[in-house]
């Protein structure tokens, strides 16, 4: 196969495994020009994006442009901090006042669930869900299948724990629907205020005891708490939090086996995991960072590709 099922990337439970495959290809061989001494492929020369965050994002919006700029696309950045959309301008109006601009591709963060689907089905150009709401964040997914698929060979077949905040985080959602596509087992682990009612109706295991749960794992998915999406309070403190579910060197050591530990970023050093487990062998995080670029590269030429015909 050799072009993607979908015209839009707006969240993984539209992709099938083929699709996954296929991005996992492209970024094989994007990640080899990332390490070139020139970084740069002219494949989309004739491309216009438009990045629209209408939500704050530092590493997600980088990791797009960049890859955006690897493949010589031409990019707009739009931020809604300093927007009309303070103003009480649309989100249709914001995207078509773009798109007149002839713009082909937008690259899109927001607050509302559904709104690259909203966006997909009204204006004429491809949409790259980069985050909506607490609902689904398909690159950061992809990117995480694809370390693990470096670290360990293959996503089949193996266990992987995310551990935290399931109920405010779109990584969960959309990582629990592409693990499971590539034939991987899913156990969510957290307070159980942070787990989500519906969360048995995925086929997860759920489990409120962390080291149960490293014993069980693979790989550990160590979720940041998003204060920010939190009117109420979920758990007594952040420490009785990183007592019970922040992974520390000792815990590691304790274990009868390797395991490998991933995060989406931003980290809360001594939350979710300690200084020196983020930076141990055992982590993949930096490895993420990178992979994050050649998967978005993948996703837009995959996409851009379509756009062409």
């Amino acid at each position: 196969m050799s072009e993607l099922s979908v015209d839009h990337l707006l969240g993984i439970k539209y992709l099938n495994k083929a699709d996954i495959e296929l991005i996992f290809d492209t970024a094989d061989h994007f990640k080899e020009v990332i390490n070139r001494p020139i970084k740069k492929v002219p494949s989309l020369r004739d491309i216009t994006i438009a990045n629209l965050f209408f939500e704050n994002s530092t590493r997600t919006k980088l990791s797009f442009e960049l890859a955006e700029k690897r493949l010589s696309a031409d990019v707009l950045n739009f931020s809604s901090a300093q927007s009309s959309v303070k103003k009480g301008e649309t989100l249709i109006d914001t995207v078509n006042n773009i798109l007149s601009m002839k713009v082909d591709m937008v690259v899109m963060r927001h607050p509302n669930p559904g709104a690259g689907v909203f966006l997909s089905k009204h204006v004429k150009a491809s949409i790259i869900n980069a985050g909506d709401g607490a609902h689904e964040h398909p690159t950061q997914a992809l990117l995480d299948s694809y370390s693990i698929r470096e670290r360990l060979g293959s996503v089949r077949g193996k266990k992987v724990v995310i551990v935290g905040d399931i109920l405010h985080s779109r990584v969960a959602l959309s990582n629990i629907f592409a693990l499971q596509l590539q034939g991987a087992e899913v156990m969510v682990c957290g307070p159980k205020t942070l787990i989500p009612k519906y969360i048995d109706q995925l086929g997860v295991n759920v489990e409120t005891n962390l080291k149960t749960a490293l014993n069980w794992c693979d790989v550990a998915n160590m979720l940041r708490v998003q204060n920010e999406r939190m009117e109420v309070s979920y758990f007594p403190t952040t420490r009785e939090y990183t007592q019970q579910f922040g992974v520390n060197k000792a815990l590691l050591d304790a274990l009868d086996k390797d395991i490998v530990i991933m995060h989406p970023g931003p980290i809360n050093r001594g939350v979710e995991i300690t200084s020196d487990v983020a930076d141990s062998n055992h982590s993949i995080i930096l490895d993420q960072v990178q992979n994050g670029v050649a998967i978005r590269m993948a996703v837009i030429y995959l996409l851009a590709a379509k756009i062409k015909q």
